[in-house]
């Protein structure tokens, strides 16, 4: 398949260079277009309020054939500008593998997840990638996530996604070995607690760090639940967001006779 490649890591990390590599050595067409530093947390913006530039990069640690691009701007440009410029006609977008999952509600901040959301958006297929470790783990198993991206892409060259629809993929961060399976999935629920901390400066002066620690909701079915299980957690995400059934709540209601006077 022709793959325009993504993060929001930042070209040269870990995760997407596993990634590109693993789908190279399966015979796949590759082209990376990645930021060209870390933009993780910025959700689906887009840069509209300066000039951006793409730029060929040093291939570095990708293998020679797969066609490399730093971009100066968010994960979504560089979707934009890889279909406009590098790879007009992908048949799949791939974002990640991201370090740290991306599950539950973290999916409306994701860089990497928004990245696959904006392939969608211009009317291709989409797979986000995360890998579920964590600052004290000592080990990042990105072997494992790009074992899995290798397969369920090959799954999906015969089993083409829904129009309009993507796949949120979270790996657990783990050999393949101690890997428990495949679980397709809902998003869960996960909220932060302590999302805001007030500091002080030397000065006197208040400053704010936002992060907090993730409290899932471990229903059985969820993301969130999947992946503490030791499954890989494979959510499919479309871009609809009405509320169908308050439309009719709402026209019921009279919300569509409300008077301005």
């Amino acid at each position: 398949m022709k793959l325009l490649i993504t993060n929001d890591d930042g070209v040269f990390a870990p995760g997407i260079v596993e990634l590109a590599s693993a789908l190279c050595r399966l015979g796949h067409e590759c082209a990376v277009t990645a930021p060209d530093r870390e933009r993780s947390s910025v959700g689906h913006s887009i840069t509209l309020t300066r000039p951006l530039r793409l730029w060929k990069a040093a291939p570095g640690p990708y293998p020679p054939e797969c066609a490399v691009f730093a971009c100066d701007g968010t994960p979504s440009d560089c979707v934009v500008l890889g279909m406009e410029e590098i790879m007009p006609d992908p048949e799949l977008v791939v974002s990640g593998i991201n370090r740290g999952p991306n599950l539950g509600d973290d999916l409306t901040y994701s860089g990497t997840v928004s990245a696959a959301m904006e392939g969608v958006i211009l009317g291709r297929g989409a797979i986000a990638f995360s890998l579920d470790c964590h600052e004290s783990d000592q080990e990042q198993h990105y072997e494992t996530a790009s074992t899995v991206a290798g397969a369920l892409i090959e799954f999906i060259s015969s089993n083409p996604l829904p129009r309009g629809v993507l796949l949120n993929v979270n790996v657990p961060n783990v050999p393949l070995s101690l890997l428990r399976g495949i679980r397709v999935t809902r998003k869960g629920v996960r909220l932060y607690e302590g999302k805001v901390t007030r500091f002080t400066d030397p000065g006197g002066r208040t400053y704010y760090w936002v992060a907090g620690r993730p409290e899932d909701q471990l229903e059985e079915g969820s993301d969130v639940w999947a992946a503490a299980n030791g499954y890989v957690s494979v959510t499919p995400v479309h871009m609809d967001m009405t509320h169908f059934p308050s439309i009719d709540t709402l026209t019921a209601d009279g919300a569509e006779k409300i008077n301005f006077k």
